[in-house]
């Protein structure tokens, strides 16, 4: 019996426990280590910090479904990993931490055969001087975050209801943040909601990003074909923000957050303020901070992790020039190249280099998004490297077949602008490579007939039922499977 141990049950790592134990039969062992009792559908965190939703409605409890399943848990915190074993431990293994319970802080052994790295990303709030709940700013990043969210943004209606008038900043809080698509549906949702609540005329909404021009959502941008002409990102978001009375500031670093006011640099090296009474600000993503030693003790965590602690993988990590960048830079197994029994997938493993052109300000401050890689890619690379082990494990390969390249592959993406059944709109959007090809097209580095944007009701209808297919599907219900990535 050979064992898979897969290190963190988000999307990607539950995602793989799920395939993994279906495929493998009772023959072998999947074990899965998060410091989290909770499963959340994170796109719909969104909801809660609206109060559309409530954190019962985008969460469920691991314990139960794994038991189902007959995968083994532990909810405890990955400390180090020890690819080559030691004097002690003829196999490879990882050390963790419990987290809860009569085994709290107890260290623990964990051996495996294959092991997976689906950590996903260290929330660093620290970046920026007073960002974050611990701070100056509000977060969607967990759905206590949004929940809290949720509520202060009761207590401000309440106060415009009075008749003052509020300022709301929402947006990137610092110049390498990734996930500027979570902002930008917490900012139009929140627009709806305080329409539907009769407040919307005592609000100025500000959006705050590290994008050098919207649209761009760290994909570079992307060229759609809209009533027989092609155009850019940019001047389908520049028109919804128009629509819908939102001001824009982009090409921006947020310095410090303070009560009432963050300080901001943009690209031309000019400091700037605004002023602000709620702000919703995403802090920039680091890798879990595991550490790698080999059989002598050794520290081997810089042959392992980047500095930024993502996993090395079979990307191209050589330093070159936005000219040079190309799709072949990209992984496609999430293979470690050090050691062939590990794998990294979603926002654990270390991207090659961003996708959006890297800027800097005047004053050589980077401010640029980091390259995307949540929701459907997520979901398809770690099915793809799970289903692989598998293979490896049951004696079928001895390498990873299966590919899984983000510039190989497409994504859809259907983006909430309002919650309501009856008058709710999302924008659904198509993209095909994630990572833009110039030499296949040279022209828009996409195929525009796999690249789209519309917004609309029908898209809010869309969203709404992802919601619950998706949790239908991570509880592993019958038929769990029919539902794609």
């Amino acid at each position: 019996m050979a064992r898979l141990l897969i290190l963190g049950a988000g999307i990607a790592g539950h995602t793989a426990a799920m395939h993994a134990r279906v495929h493998l039969g009772h023959d072998h062992e999947v074990v899965v280590v998060s410091p989290n009792s909770q499963w959340n559908w994170i796109p719909s965190n969104i909801w809660v910090g609206t109060g559309y939703m409530t954190p019962e409605q985008v969460t469920f409890p691991l314990a139960p479904v794994y038991k189902k399943l007959g995968v083994v848990f532990h909810q405890a915190r990955a400390v180090s990993v020890h690819p080559e074993g030691d004097e002690t431990h003829a196999a490879p293994y990882v050390t963790i931490e419990f987290t809860t319970g009569d085994r709290a802080g107890h260290q623990e052994a964990v051996s495996y055969d294959y092991l997976i790295n689906a950590t996903g990303p260290r929330l660093n709030f620290g970046a920026t001087p007073g960002l974050g709940p611990d701070g100056n700013s509000l977060s969607v990043c967990t759905y206590r975050h949004a929940a809290d969210t949720a509520s202060a943004l009761d207590v401000v209606v309440d106060r415009m209801k009075k008749g003052e008038k509020q300022t709301f900043l929402v947006g990137t809080g610092h110049g390498n943040c990734t996930c500027q698509g979570a902002a930008f549906e917490y900012l139009f949702n929140l627009e709806f909601e305080l329409r539907k609540r009769g407040v919307r005329d005592q609000a100025r909404l500000v959006w705050i990003s590290n994008e050098a021009q919207l649209g761009d959502f760290g994909m570079g941008g992307m060229f759609v074909r809209r009533g027989g002409y092609v155009t850019h990102s940019r001047v389908f978001t520049e028109s919804l923000f128009t629509e819908r009375g939102v001001e824009w500031i982009v090409g921006a670093h947020v310095r410090n957050v303070e009560k009432n006011a963050s300080e901001y640099e943009t690209l031309d090296g000019e400091l700037h303020r605004v002023e602000h009474d709620f702000a919703m600000l995403l802090p920039p993503f680091s890798g879990v901070p595991l550490q790698a030693f080999d059989r002598t003790g050794g520290d081997i965590t810089s042959q392992v992790f980047a500095p930024n602690h993502f996993m090395l993988v079979d990307a191209d990590y050589a330093k070159k020039p936005y000219e040079q960048w190309r799709p072949e830079d990209w992984p496609s197994t999430y293979q470690s190249p050090r050691f062939a029994n590990i794998f990294a997938v979603g926002i654990a493993f270390a991207p090659p280099h961003a996708i959006s052109q890297p800027m800097t300000s005047r004053n050589g401050t980077p401010i640029f998004p980091t390259p995307p890689r949540t929701g459907m890619p997520t979901g398809v690379m770690a099915r793809q490297v799970a289903l692989n082990i598998v293979d490896m494990m049951k004696g079928k390969a001895t390498t990873p077949a299966r590919r899984a390249s983000m510039a190989r592959m497409g994504a859809a993406c259907v983006a909430s602008a309002g919650a309501s059944v009856v008058s709710g709109t999302a924008v659904t959007m198509t993209v095909f490579p994630i990572v833009p090809d110039f030499a296949t097209y040279p022209d828009t580095g996409r195929d525009l007939s796999y690249t789209s944007g519309e917004i609309g009701l029908a898209g809010h209808w869309i969203k709404h039922a992802l919601h619950y297919a998706f949790l239908y599907k991570a509880k592993a219900n019958p038929l769990w499977r029919v539902v794609p990535e």
